[in-house]
């Protein structure tokens, strides 16, 4: 059989398969269900909070803090549809425009996607930032309205740009007739306000919501609402949901990787044409997750480290213990070898910890007696599929007669 009629009507095969999926959308993170189980209390506080824009008046500004996976954009998004339902039923102009600051990430980015959001045609750059600003603030000011705005991630825009933004925004209702805005800001990282203003932080910090990590039986509860959407009937065993909720909830309690684990297990178990979605499943649903994380976790590495990381594995593949020494010879070797430069053995060891606190390395120091103190290093993933990555971004596939240097001997 040759390829072409081995590979002839491929896809016609794939679709006879019977799904185990009704509605896999469901178990993505971009899914909002008509209820939200274990969060009641913020959606009762971020409700209360709002409730004056149905009045005609201007809503406090908000600051959401929370682990990954705890449902705070979620719940924000919710909240803001029901805002903007309530509002349209009682005739009451409420807008909300939602900004990812992860990608929406300067100041001019986020100043043109709000004026986009109320008609303006704003170019991809090239206007002086206050045009932009003007351009906003008119489009906002035609009509008499109330306008939330939700800047999810926050903390990466105040990291990377400071809080310029966030002060215009702060104070851009004394400069409105008509529209009034609020802020929702939301952030994984409940220290970042120690990178604003005083001004700004008292402004933007009116009102604070904590979100804290699900537990297993609430991940389980969770799981179970949504599995009814996106799964037949009886197409997953018994303690698939529970498997899933506790691998999570060993992870800081995290929705996202919950439904993330229940998802791949559907998709692993429909690759090999199982009816049943089983615990062995879910086991290489979480292997290939936690790969998957690794690869992108290296993939965006320095290049310096990675070249680092490179060095470590392959005094790994050698055997043995590996000390912090032995890493820099081989290192510095490579540098020369590549025609990279090459960072002083202090700066080395700083990228070691910082790959060990990325769960990449394990780095301890051993007494070796009275020659000193040393860093035994380990490496914490397997090297498989890893080097190989390496191996392209750094193209070190023909080392040639590039040599490990001898093991030192104590």
């Amino acid at each position: 059989m040759d390829l072409r009629s081995s590979i002839n009507g491929i896809f016609d095969t794939l679709l006879e398969k019977e799904p185990l999926f009704k509605n896999k959308e469901a178990l993505r993170h971009s899914y909002t269900p008509a209820e939200l189980p274990h969060r009641e209390s913020e959606i009762k506080q971020l409700a209360f909070i709002l409730a004056p824009s149905l009045k005609d008046e201007t809503p406090s500004n908000i600051l959401i803090y929370g682990k990954s996976g705890t449902g705070k954009t979620i719940v924000s998004r919710f909240i803001c549809k029901e805002l903007k339902k309530t509002g349209a039923k009682l005739g009451v102009p409420v807008s909300t425009v939602y900004l990812n600051c992860e990608v929406t990430d300067t100041k001019y980015r986020v100043l043109a996607n709000l004026a986009k959001q109320f008609g303006e045609n704003i170019p991809f750059t090239g206007w002086p930032t206050d045009k932009v600003y003007n351009a906003f603030r008119d489009a906002l000011d035609k009509e008499r309205q109330c306008v939330i705005i939700l800047l999810d991630e926050i903390d990466k825009l105040v990291r990377n740009n400071g809080d310029d933004i966030i002060y215009l925004l702060t104070r851009i209702n004394s400069d409105l007739k008509k529209a009034r805005i609020s802020l929702i800001g939301i952030s994984n990282d409940l220290t970042f306000t120690e990178y604003l203003d005083a001004r700004v932080k008292s402004s933007l910090g009116d009102e604070e919501i904590v979100f804290t990590p699900y537990n297993a039986r609430q991940l389980e509860d969770i799981l179970r609402q949504r599995a009814e959407i996106a799964f037949k009937e009886g197409v997953h065993g018994e303690f698939v949901i529970p498997l899933c909720a506790a691998l999570a909830a060993r992870e800081h309690g995290d929705a996202r990787k919950a439904l993330d684990l229940l998802r791949v297990s559907g998709e692993v178990a429909e690759r090999q044409s199982a009816e049943v979605i089983t615990e062995t499943h879910v086991r290489k649903a979480n292997d290939k997750i936690e790969s998957d994380n690794v690869i992108e976790a290296v993939r965006t590495l320095p290049t310096q480290s990675k070249l680092l990381l490179y060095s470590v594995i392959l005094l790994d593949e050698r055997g043995g213990r590996t000390t912090t020494g032995e890493v820099y010879d081989v290192y510095k070797r490579l540098c020369k070898y590549l025609s990279l430069d090459t960072l002083t053995q202090r700066r080395v060891s700083d990228l070691i910890s910082e790959l060990d606190m990325l769960g990449i390395l394990n780095s301890r120091v051993v007494s070796k007696g009275r020659y000193g103190r040393t860093k035994e290093i380990k490496l914490e993933i397997p090297p498989v599929g890893i080097k190989s990555l390496l191996d392209d971004e750094l193209r070190t596939r023909n080392l040639g007669k590039f040599k490990i240097p001898q093991r030192r001997l104590l």
